[in-house]
């Protein structure tokens, strides 16, 4: 008699193929499927499933009918109407206690929904934010889970054995909260991604305009940091990308610079809009793929308001200190906004534990975010991030180099909108005074919408007759 399966895996990806091996090669009984069904034989046909005795259905009555109880199926499909749609050609063949995890880079509204409507029918739902793209799907991804807490004790230890390992061997896999807490973490990370991204490239950017550096020099730089305070993956991934050449041309020099995204970073920067919390670097980094995606008429603009290009008076060390800076103001914005919906949706996020999960396995995995876990471990109850001393501390002394690339930056006319954003919200929130007083007031002048007084206790609102 067949052994029954542990897990499903439906939908066959790239992401869902290699996670289906990943679960295989841990030693875990796997089924899966796939709408397609030449997808399905294509997969089953590899060696790799073939040796760790993967095993395909047909339908989902018969995947069904291949795994153990409870049944547990992850679901590697298109984020939206897609994972409705798979739910509900899965219900009829589910049974009260199974277990259903969405995979995908689904939006945590969506995940909230889910896990409502499928509690109320018996079954246990959870998201998972999956992190590390295809390499880590395949040998060790970065795992944040939400929703059902009795499904996360049943599949803990199937997800754990799966997982990247931190530098002290803690498995990157957690559950981080109810509903769509999972799915919540795992988009501020891709936010957070989107602002690693930008300032980089915002580095490259400067010693490439501004001060005329090859791109193969530029690598070494990249590689150099990647040995200090900014070694992460990405850092890494840039020096190589860098130092790479075909038919002697520099590859960067070849590649279209215009940048796709696929949302997840645009949802971050509306949840932070709606939770009333600034995500202002990742915002900018949103928008500067948005004014990328049109190099037509970037070159009309490039010829009627050319500019002088030249970075005078910074040097790499000034850069770096402006992409740490900002970096830690990103990282700032990000926890706060996970805070602010912990507390909105009564989630109870660890932000010391988020920062654990990140360490490895994920895109933005880096020695810098053993600093922050060791920054909530050592103060639980931390407000935010810039107050830990080491953070604190880091960026006081950024702060005159770091003031000297954005003035450098503004004086070439290249833009570095993270790096100016980031110092921007830094002066803000560092001000005890800002002009929103005169924006209240214009407020109440035009529209009555009256204002609370300083020498008066928060909460009492007053109109003044201005005219």
């Amino acid at each position: 008699m067949v052994s029954k399966a542990d897990i499903a895996v439906v939908g066959l990806g790239v992401m869902g193929a290699n996670l289906a091996l990943n679960l295989a090669e841990k030693g875990h009984r796997v089924a899966v499927y796939n709408r397609s069904r030449e997808v399905t034989d294509r997969f089953l046909a590899g060696d790799e499933a073939r040796e760790h005795g993967v095993r395909g259905a047909t339908s989902y009555e018969e995947l069904a009918g291949m795994l153990s109880s409870p049944r547990v199926v992850l679901l590697m499909v298109t984020a939206g109407p897609a994972v409705d749609a798979v739910i509900e050609d899965l219900l009829p063949h589910l049974e009260t206690g199974d277990i259903l995890i969405d995979g995908g880079n689904s939006l945590y509204t969506d995940t909230n929904r889910r896990t409502r409507a499928l509690a109320d029918r018996g079954i246990r739902f959870m998201g998972v934010g999956v992190s590390g793209g295809e390499e880590g799907a395949r040998h060790g991804p970065s795992l944040m889970l939400g929703g059902d807490a009795d499904a996360w004790s049943v599949v803990d230890t199937m997800l754990k054995s799966i997982a990247a390992r931190a530098p002290d061997g803690v498995p990157c896999c957690d559950w981080v909260g109810p509903e769509g807490a999972g799915h919540f973490v795992k988009m501020v990370h891709n936010g957070i991604e989107y602002g690693d991204m930008q300032v980089i490239a915002e580095a490259y950017d400067l010693m490439r305009r501004g001060m005329g550096m090859a791109p193969a020099r530029i690598a070494e730089v990249f590689a150099s940091w990647n040995e200090g305070r900014l070694r992460s993956y990405l850092v890494e991934i840039t020096a190589e990308i860098l130092a790479a050449t075909e038919n002697g041309t520099p590859m960067v020099d070849l590649i279209l610079d215009a940048a796709g995204q696929k949302g997840t970073g645009k949802w971050t920067v509306i949840a932070s809009m709606e939770l009333a919390e600034p995500t202002a670097l990742v915002a900018e980094a949103v928008y500067a793929r948005i004014v990328s995606s049109d190099p037509d008429r970037r070159k009309t603009a490039s010829r009627l308001f050319p500019g002088s290009g030249d970075l005078a008076g910074v040097t790499v060390d000034d850069i770096e200190a402006a992409l740490y800076a900002s970096k830690i103001v990103s990282y700032s914005q990000g926890f706060r906004l996970m805070r602010a919906a912990s507390t909105e949706y009564g989630w109870d996020i660890d932000p010391g534990a988020v920062a654990a999960l990140w360490r490895a396995g994920c895109i933005i995995r880096a020695a810098f975010l053993e600093d922050i876990t060791a920054a909530y471990r050592d103060d639980p109850g931390l407000e935010d991030l810039v107050f830990a001393p080491f953070f604190s501390d880091a960026l006081r002394s950024a702060e005159e180099p770091w003031r000297r690339v954005v003035a450098g930056a503004v004086g070439s006319g290249i833009p570095a909108p993270a790096y100016s954003s980031a110092l921007a919200y830094y002066d803000g929130m560092r001000s005890k005074r800002l002009p929103a007083s005169l924006v209240q007031a214009q407020r109440d002048y035009f529209g009555a919408h009256t204002f609370e007084r300083v020498d008066r206790p928060r909460g009492e609102w007053f109109h003044h007759d201005w005219y």
